[in-house]
């Protein structure tokens, strides 16, 4: 695999203070920290891209901007995967919550606009944005899009120290099938949380589903049930959360007709104003 340019936000992208990712401490905000703007547009500036020898860990705590419908709520979202390719992260092994174990993370998929570590970046400081604005805290499980990590169970763990009431998990497909479009939501078939957090889980990811499907992407052709939804066993932030928890596909990026959607900044601030309904839905 050869390392891909790494995608940033504008100028205006978040501002947190020095204490770090490292260790067990969890990072927070500046007194003001501002926000990408909402559709914010991927740039294609190049970066240096440094040495990491471990995965970022502790997550990132927005405070709200404003009070609203989310007020007192806590909810992490995860822009999946890392923003540098590492060998070192892709080949170590941690537990997967089913008895198994699997990579720590990956850089994700590609198409020739796009990566997708960048654009799920890209929709989740604009949806951590609206859901602060509705007076939620939002826990961000990577700091920005330049670094590596955390390991796909330190995410997990990062909603679970939390005490977050539900996690959204962002990140788009690479199906290679030129029949496969859509996106589809995955759910665990079980989770830390037991079968109370799995029904939570399925009454947000069908909320989920409704908002993308208004914001234009179509369900899943190829995964998934008539409503896009997915239950899957080997999603280690899923089965290891204790909160409610779903992961996005957003679409597929090996698609041209869903390629094309994913690169439009309006589109992503579509699919980012249907994940925020969803979640005020969800903790009504």
């Amino acid at each position: 695999m050869t390392r891909r340019p790494v995608f940033a936000l504008s100028a205006a992208a978040l501002v947190m203070t020095a204490a770090g990712v490292g260790g067990a401490a969890t990072p927070t905000a500046s007194a003001a920290p501002t926000t990408a703007p909402a559709g914010a547009a991927l740039t294609a500036a190049r970066r240096p891209v440094p040495a990491y020898a471990t995965p970022s860990r502790g997550g990132v705590r927005l405070r709200p901007t404003k009070s609203g419908a989310l007020s007192g709520r806590i909810v992490v979202v995860d822009p999946g995967h890392n923003g540098v390719y590492s060998r070192r992260i892709n080949t170590r092994l941690v537990p997967a919550g089913n008895g198994r174990r699997k990579a720590c993370n990956t850089s994700g998929t590609a198409n020739a606009r796009q990566s997708e570590h960048a654009l799920v970046w890209a929709v989740a400081t604009d949806l951590a944005a609206q859901l602060r604005a509705k007076g939620a805290t939002v826990v961000l499980t990577r700091p920005n899009d330049r670094g590596v990590g955390p390991c796909v169970d330190e995410r997990a763990a990062i909603g679970n120290r939390a005490g977050a009431d539900l996690v959204v998990s962002l990140h788009a497909d690479g199906n290679t099938s030129r029949r496969a479009r859509g996106f589809h939501v995955i759910t665990a078939a079980r989770m830390k949380g037991g079968p109370e957090a799995v029904s939570q889980s399925n009454a947000l990811a069908t909320h989920v589903a409704t908002g993308m499907r208004r914001a234009g992407m179509p369900r899943s052709t190829y995964l998934g049930d008539r409503r896009g939804i997915d239950v899957r066993s080997d999603i280690a932030g899923l089965n290891l959360s204790r909160p409610p928890a779903v992961m996005l596909e957003m679409g597929n990026m090996r698609h041209p007709a869903d390629a094309a959607l994913l690169s439009r900044a309006t589109f992503r601030h579509r699919v980012a104003q249907g994940l925020t309904n969803a979640v005020v839905t969800s903790l009504r």
